[in-house]
C-alpha cells in the first residue's frame, strides 16, 4: 500500500503533466497538498478512494466566446469561463471575474480554492468560479451592459439555483450583476431572485453583502489575535487594494481601533500618517470610480507613489493583503517581518505566494490565510440565497452577527484541526484540512460520480 506522502507527491505529479502552463493552479494545488499527509496517513481510506486526483479535477469547465459591440460600433470579443469544480456539499457557489488577467489557470485555482472557502463556512454550498477576461475600466455604462447581457446569454444555459449560484469578485459589482440579472430573467421569462448573489436589495439581495469580505476578515483576524492577548486596537495597519474587501477591511478595523495608514491599486498607493479617511477614499472609489492618487489632492499631507507593490516597506503591525493573487513576495514578505508585522489577513484569493507564507510561518508571525479568513463574501452570499429561498429579508444586524458567528466559527474549526493533525497554530494547515475532509467525506458518502 502508498505511503500517504507518496500518493500525494504521485497525484500531485499527475496533475502537473496534464496542466503543466497552469501555474496559478499548480501554485493553489500544492499549497492545500502540502497540508494533507497527516490526514491520509490517519485515514487511507482517502487514499483507498482515490479522493485526491478525484478533487483536483473539475467537474466541469465551461469556456465560450463573448462577443459584444462597442461605442464605436465595432465588434468586440472576450473569452468567458465557468468552472463547476465540485459539488459534494452543495450547488456550486463562487464569483465571476472581469479583468484582463484571467483564463483557464486563474479559474481552476479560483474554483478550486473555493470548493475548501465554502466547506469552511458550514454551508451546503459546492465550489464554482467564473468570469471573463474583459476589462471594465474606461467602458461606458452601456458598453458594460452590451457585454454583460452577452456573457448571461450564454452563462445562462449553465446555472440556477439549485446547480450554480454565481456572484460578483473583481471588477464585478452591484452595476454588473444587475445588467446579468436582468438578462437572465429575459432570457428564462421569469424571476429567479437566487440564481445569482450580490445583487441590490432592491430586488432579493442582502443587506451587508458589500461588507461581508472585508468585515469577515478583520472578524477572522480578531479572533486570531485574541488569542494571543492582542487586538486591532492601537494597532497601525496597512491594507492593499480599494475594491470593496479592502474599503470594508479598512472600516471595520477602524471601528475596532486601528489606524490604517496605507491602501492601494493596481496603479500605486497613498500612505497618510494620520490614517485614512475613509470618506475620501469611498467617494474616490466608489462614487467618482478615480484612481487612488486623487486622494493626496484632498489630503496635501499624504503621500501617493508609484508602483502598489511599494506597499509592503511600509511598517505595521497589522497587513491586510485584500487586492489579488501572490501580491506579496518571498522579498515582501521579509521586508514586512524586519519592520515588525504581527499579524497578516488575507482578504483577497492566494495573494502571498507559498515563499512568502513560509517566511510568516517560520518567524512565527500570525498568519490567516485567504480561504479561511476572506469566507465571509461567499458565506454572506449564501445567506442571500437562504432569504431568497424564503422569500423573507434579513436585518443588517442579522447578517453581520450571523458573519462574525461564521468567522469565527472558521477560525476554531481551523485551530482545532491545525491541532488535531500535529501542527498547532497553522491555520495554513488547519484550515486546509478542515475544508478537504469535510469534502471529502461527502464524496465518499456518494460514491464514484
Amino acid at each position: 500500500m502508498q505511503t500517504a506522502k507518496n500518493y500525494i507527491d504521485n497525484v500531485y505529479e499527475t496533475v502537473v503533466k496534464r496542466d503543466p502552463h497552469e501555474e496559478e493552479f499548480l501554485q493553489a494545488v500544492k499549497e492545500i497538498f502540502q497540508s494533507l499527509t497527516p490526514v491520509f496517513a490517519k485515514n487511507p481510506k482517502y487514499i483507498e478512494h482515490n479522493i485526491l486526483e478525484r478533487i483536483v479535477e473539475p467537474e466541469r469547465l465551461i469556456s465560450f466566446r463573448v462577443p459584444w459591440v462597442d461605442d464605436q460600433g465595432k465588434v468586440q470579443i472576450n473569452r468567458g469561463f465557468r468552472v463547476q469544480f465540485n459539488s459534494a456539499i452543495g450547488p456550486y457557489k463562487g464569483g465571476l471575474r472581469f479583468h484582463p488577467s484571467v483564463n483557464a489557470s486563474i479559474i481552476k485555482f479560483l474554483g478550486f480554492e473555493q470548493t475548501f472557502k465554502n466547506a469552511l463556512t458550514g454551508q451546503a454550498i459546492g465550489g464554482g468560479k467564473g468570469g471573463s477576461d474583459f476589462d471594465p475600466k474606461g467602458k461606458s455604462d452601456a458598453e458594460i451592459m452590451r457585454f454583460t447581457q452577452s456573457f448571461m446569454t450564454e452563462l445562462s444555459r449553465y446555472i440556477g439555483s439549485d446547480v450554480d449560484v454565481p456572484a460578483g469578485d473583481i471588477g464585478v459589482g452591484a452595476r454588473e450583476i444587475g445588467y446579468m440579472f436582468g438578462q437572465y430573467k429575459r432570457l428564462r421569462g421569469h424571476f429567479d431572485a437566487g440564481v445569482l448573489t450580490g445583487k441590490s436589495v432592491d430586488y432579493g439581495g442582502s443587506l451587508g453583502r458589500t461588507e461581508a469580505t472585508g468585515y469577515g476578515t478583520v472578524y477572522f483576524v480578531e479572533e486570531m489575535l485574541r488569542d494571543q492577548d492582542l487586538s486591532f486596537s492601537g494597532s497601525t495597519v496597512v491594507v492593499s487594494g480599494s475594491g470593496n474587501v479592502s474599503i470594508y477591511a479598512i472600516e471595520k478595523a477602524q471601528e475596532f481601533g486601528a489606524k490604517v495608514v496605507a491602501c492601494s491599486d493596481s496603479n500605486g498607493y497613498i500612505y497618510d500618517e494620520n490614517g485614512i479617511c475613509l470618506d475620501t477614499l469611498k467617494r474616490i472609489k466608489e462614487v467618482e470610480r478615480c484612481r487612488i492618487c486623487e486622494y493626496v489632492k484632498e489630503h496635501p499631507h499624504a503621500e501617493y507613489h508609484e508602483g502598489s507593490e511599494g506597499i509592503w516597506t511600509l511598517p505595521c503591525d497589522i497587513a491586510l493583503p485584500c487586492a489579488t493573487q501572490n501580491e506579496i513576495n518571498e522579498q515582501s514578505a521579509k521586508i514586512l517581518v524586519s519592520n515588525g508585522v504581527k499579524a497578516v489577513g488575507e482578504g483577497a484569493n492566494m495573494p502571498s505566494n507559498l515563499a512568502a507564507i513560509d517566511v510568516f510561518l517560520e518567524n512565527k508571525i500570525l498568519f490567516a490565510p485567504g480561504k479561511a479568513a476572506n469566507a465571509g463574501g461567499v458565506a454572506v452570499s449564501a445567506l442571500e440565497m437562504a432569504q431568497n429561498s424564503s422569500r423573507v429579508p434579513w436585518s443588517l444586524e442579522k447578517v453581520d452577527a450571523k458573519l462574525k458567528e461564521i468567522m469565527i466559527d472558521i477560525y476554531k474549526n481551523s485551530t482545532h484541526a491545525s491541532e488535531e493533525y500535529g501542527h498547532p497554530g497553522n491555520l495554513v494547515v488547519g484550515s486546509n484540512i478542515a475544508g478537504f475532509v469535510k469534502v471529502a467525506d461527502a464524496m465518499i458518502m456518494q460514491g464514484v460520480i
